[in-house]
């Protein structure tokens, strides 16, 4: 039996609401990148990107377990002689808390050009106000 193998016409992607309220990070990554893979599918193959789209609300009521808030730190270069910066978590959730969950979903993406198609596939919004009524999201329970 051969084995089947999906093809960019024949696909059909769905749209997913889910919101993070009261969840733990780690976990609703975990969820979330194997949507947006498309692993939860039947169809699923490695070279094509099957997923579907993910709308996650309210990302500024997002869960750490242990003492992550106080000791998680975010790194990142600036590309010049000493610019190595870190951005404590306590900051980050105030100023932008959809970087978490998009940092946290990107990590656990293939790294090549279908991970880059991957995550252009998630919108993260820190309310639970969003402005993709119109592709009729379905809500998905974690």
């Amino acid at each position: 039996m051969k084995s089947y193998m999906a093809k960019t016409n024949e696909l059909e992607k769905k749209w997913y609401i889910i919101d993070a309220e009261d969840k733990v990070l780690g976990r609703l990554a975990t969820e979330v990148s194997t949507i947006l893979m498309g692993k939860n599918k039947p169809t699923y193959t490695p070279h094509i990107d099957t997923g579907d789209f993910i709308i996650i609300i309210n990302a500024d009521k997002i869960k750490l377990t242990g003492n992550k808030i106080n000791q998680l730190n975010y790194t990142y270069h600036t590309g010049h002689p000493g610019g190595l910066k870190q951005v404590p978590y306590n900051r980050l959730i105030e100023t932008k808390p959809g970087k978490i969950i998009e940092l946290a979903v990107k990590g656990m993406l293939p790294k090549n050009k279908i991970g880059k198609q991957m995550i252009k596939k998630l919108k993260v919004y820190a309310g639970s106000e969003h402005n993709h009524e119109a592709q009729m999201p379905e809500i998905y329970e974690i």
